[in-house]
């Protein structure tokens, strides 16, 4: 990421992350702010000026440090060391709000939140996983930061507890010398290489994903796959079907004994066509009035038969071609 401005609390410069990336930063604007969640000059931009607020990087101190219950591949999802993201995924979940999302948001007290899952972690019974990447990309977040180098090696040394987190990047070249001592699981976003290229702008190839989890398990990491989104566009059958054939092809016989597979279809939202609509006029439209229903407030997802009907497609699909790799949860 090469961003044009830098908008930051001034609090966030007496943390030793704040200074060096101040410094790093020297040579394009800083705009001092009262609160990293709130500022007013990006939330008056319009929609379509989208794409030039992902150049935005916001720095600050994380306040909320509360561990929220899962029940899927972690215990809990954790607030961590960012927010958002600079790639544009049409359907990002992140986008939450118009404009106040949409930029990455740097956040400098790492060892505050670091400590507190260290602290969880010997407190419990057992051992618990803790998702940090439930709100950015943290190898993304690494090319800026450091941070997820700085936490695989701190964390490693815990006794107990696990970290988890998603990412759709492949620069995973400064984590595999790590001492992570098999207490991180690297969990690898992908699609097809078609819908990547219309839908997921700004990241990683699918060929570069598969690499990276192989590199990732071949340096003792625990490894798993997300194919998420399912984005049911007019031609998903042949797509997916070509995905699952890739990952049998490309994926190393280690990493195939290894790994676990989530599935997540896609859920969109009125903030996301809107958005959309203005700043990429010319993009896949993914909102499908025959498949989707409306689900919440503003919210979109696929009726329940339509969604069996890919559940159970993608099931056989796996069934055949990867026999053996557990699906842990479909949603």
């Amino acid at each position: 990421m090469n961003p044009d401005k830098v908008f930051f609390e001034p609090a966030a410069l007496k943390y030793e992350l704040g200074k060096e990336l101040r410094e790093r930063f020297c040579d394009i604007p800083w705009v001092a702010i009262q609160s990293h969640n709130k500022i007013d000059e990006l939330r008056a931009k319009s929609n379509r000026e989208f794409p030039k607020l992902k150049r935005h990087l916001i720095v600050g101190v994380r306040k909320s440090l509360t561990h929220t219950p899962n029940h899927k591949v972690s215990d809990f999802l954790v607030p961590y060391t960012s927010s958002g993201c600079s790639a544009i995924c049409l359907y990002c979940y992140l986008v939450c709000n118009y404009n106040k999302c949409s930029y990455l948001r740097l956040f400098v007290n790492r060892e505050q939140m670091l400590y507190k899952i260290i602290k969880t972690a010997d407190d419990a019974q057992k051992d618990l996983v803790f998702e940090i990447g439930s709100n950015s990309d943290l190898v993304l977040e690494n090319t800026i930061t450091g941070n997820l180098e700085w936490t695989i090696e701190n964390f490693g040394k815990n006794k107990k507890g696990l970290i988890t987190f998603p990412t759709k990047f492949d620069m995973v070249g400064p984590l595999l010398s790590l001492n992570h001592n098999g207490r991180v699981i690297m969990r690898m976003s992908v699609n097809p290489q078609e819908i990547i290229t219309k839908i997921e702008f700004g990241t990683s190839p699918l060929k570069r994903r598969i690499a990276a989890l192989n590199s990732m398990c071949e340096a003792g990491y625990k490894v798993g796959i997300l194919i998420a989104p399912v984005i049911l566009v007019e031609n998903w059958r042949e797509l997916y079907s070509k995905l699952i054939d890739r990952l049998a092809e490309e994926l190393t016989e280690k990493a195939k004994r290894r790994l676990f597979i989530e599935i997540i279809f896609m859920t969109y939202s009125y903030v996301h066509r809107a958005i959309n609509r203005e700043a990429f006029p010319k993009a896949a439209e993914l909102y499908d009035k025959e498949l989707m229903t409306g689900r919440g407030r503003g919210k979109y997802c696929y009726r329940d038969d339509v969604r069996a009907m890919g559940e159970e497609f993608l099931r056989n699909q796996l069934e055949v071609k990867l026999p053996g790799v557990p699906i842990i949860y479909v949603v």
